[in-house]
C-alpha cells in the first residue's frame, strides 16, 4: 500500500516538480495480474487499480486499515475501462463490459475480478471512502449512467458526464464517482476553474494517444502548479485546491469525491483574472 499525506497551500509553493509528483500523482494503477493500492490521508480516500489476465485478483485488505476485511467500514465505487471482466462479491459474479461501473456497499466480505479474454483484460479502476452505513450494491452499466452535455467548441471544453455513483442514480455514504468524456478539438476539463472547499477529488485519466499529455492544475488559485501526466494516471485534488487541467488532445477521466455531502453542484467557480 502506498500511504500520501496531505499537502497544504503553504507547503505546495516550497515543492520542486519532483516533490509535487511523488505528493500527488499516482503514476501506475494497473499490473498485470495484481492490484494497485493508494492510500490518501485526503478524506481517507483510497485509489486501486485491478488488472486479471488469466489469475483472480482479489482484494484482501484487513489489518493495514484495522478492519477484519475491506469494506468492513467502507464502501466502494468501480469502473471498468478495459475488455469484459467479471467482479465477484461474496460469490455472487457480475458480468462488467467496458464502462460499465458498480457501487458496493460496506459490508461487503468477497472482491475478486477476472477477465474474459486476457488479450484484452478487464481494467477495474476504483475509489473506496470511509463509511458509516450499508446502501444497496448497485450495478450502473454504462448505458443507465446519468449522462449530462456540457461546454462548447469555442471554449474548448465540449464534454459528457456520466454519473455514475451519484443521488440522481444509486445512494452512497460520501463517496460519488463518475467519468466525463471530452470530444475531439476539446481539451479543457473544466474551465473556468473551481474550488471543492466541501470535497477532495482524484482524478484518473486515459483514452490517452502515447504523446498525449494532461496538464493537471493544483493549488490556490493565486498560486498555480501543475502536473504533467500521460495515460491512465491518476492525481490527488485536495479540497482546497483548483480541480482543472487541460490536454494536449482530448481523453477521458474517472472522478472520484468524498467529503462533506454528495451535491455535485456544490462547488466555488473562480475568476480567470484570479489565477496567477
Amino acid at each position: 500500500m502506498d500511504i500520501r499525506y496531505s499537502v497544504g497551500p503553504d507547503e505546495l509553493k516550497t515543492l520542486s516538480t519532483d516533490e509535487l509528483r511523488k505528493k500527488y500523482l499516482i503514476e501506475e494503477i494497473f499490473v498485470d495480474n495484481g492490484l494497485t493500492v493508494t492510500y490518501c490521508n485526503d478524506d481517507r480516500i483510497m485509489v486501486l487499480g485491478a488488472k486479471p489476465l488469466d489469475a483472480k485478483v482479489e482484494i484482501n485488505i484487513s489489518d493495514e486499515i484495522g478492519s477484519d476485511f475491506f469494506l468492513q467500514n467502507r464502501e466502494m465505487a468501480v469502473i471498468n475501462i478495459g475488455g469484459e471482466g467479471t467482479i465477484i462479491l461474496d460469490g455472487v459474479e457480475h458480468e462488467m463490459v467496458q464502462y460499465d461501473g458498480m457501487y458496493i456497499g460496506k459490508g461487503t466480505k468477497e472482491i475478486a475480478f477476472t477477465s474474459k479474454d486476457k488479450e484484452n483484460p478487464a481494467k477495474f479502476y476504483m475509489n473506496s471512502a470511509s463509511a458509516h452505513k450499508e446502501y444497496p450494491t448497485v450495478k450502473v452499466a454504462f448505458k443507465d449512467a446519468n449522462p449530462t452535455k456540457m461546454g462548447s467548441d469555442k471554449e474548448m471544453n465540449k464534454r459528457t458526464i456520466y454519473k455514475y455513483v451519484d443521488p440522481s442514480v444509486c445512494e452512497s455514504c460520501q463517496l460519488l464517482m463518475g467519468m466525463t468524456v471530452l470530444e475531439e478539438g476539446s481539451g479543457w476539463n473544466t474551465m473556468p476553474v473551481h474550488l471543492h472547499p466541501r470535497r477532495m477529488e482524484v482524478y484518473f485519466y486515459f483514452n490517452m494517444d502515447e504523446n498525449t499529455r494532461v496538464f493537471h492544475l493544483v493549488g490556490k488559485p493565486d498560486e498555480t502548479r501543475h502536473i504533467v501526466m500521460s495515460n491512465e494516471q491518476a492525481t490527488i485534488s485536495p479540497n482546497w485546491s483548483i480541480h482543472s487541467g487541460t490536454g494536449t488532445s482530448n481523453y477521458t477521466f474517472i472522478w472520484g469525491m468524498c467529503g462533506e455531502n454528495k451535491n455535485y453542484g456544490d462547488l466555488q467557480p473562480v475568476d480567470s483574472k484570479l489565477l496567477k
